[in-house]
């Protein structure tokens, strides 16, 4: 019991033998995001605060407080995303996104259109994606930009004149 209670990894689920997969509904993004990273990694709430020089104690509490009522600090969000080795965008959208507000890296006082927030959620949430996951959306991006392609070429075939080709 002492060496588990010593256990810098007491908590994060599926850190150790035998503790409970994390329920995706039960977690916030920001705590999806870091849990993640600790299993993907092997890592301890102890280390990702050594590497973004971090009290062990503000990882530990991002990492199990469900509901935030503010976002980190600006300083906070970038020594996790050091810590955690993944992109500041990333840990920024995890955490507005867990105070229930939504973050744009674009400057402007208005929203970024549809085709911008669809491009940031996705750049944003690759990282919480599991490897093979991450391989059947480069599958499907392909899937998608080769269907486009084959439009284009069809497009260029009808409004070129007849018996002439896509020049």
């Amino acid at each position: 019991m002492t060496a588990h209670a010593a256990d810098d990894r007491r908590g994060v689920p599926g850190g150790l033998p035998g503790d409970p997969a994390p329920h995706e509904h039960a977690v916030n993004p920001l705590q999806r995001l870091i849990q993640e990273r600790l299993r993907e990694r092997g890592w301890s709430y102890g280390e990702v605060a050594r590497r973004g020089g971090l009290p062990r104690s503000t990882v530990y509490t991002l990492a199990t407080t469900r509901n935030l009522v503010r976002p980190p600090r600006p300083a906070t969000i970038d020594a996790l995303a050091k810590g955690l080795d993944v992109p500041v965008s990333a840990v920024r959208a995890a955490a507005a996104e867990s105070t229930g507000l939504h973050y744009y890296d674009e400057a402007g006082s208005g929203q970024p259109p549809a085709s911008d927030r669809e491009r940031d959620l996705l750049i944003a949430s690759i990282d919480e994606l599991s490897p093979e996951d991450r391989q059947h959306v480069a599958a499907l991006v392909e899937s998608l930009r080769s269907r486009a392609e084959r439009a284009k070429g069809r497009r260029d075939r009808e409004a070129s004149p007849r018996g002439e080709g896509p020049r």
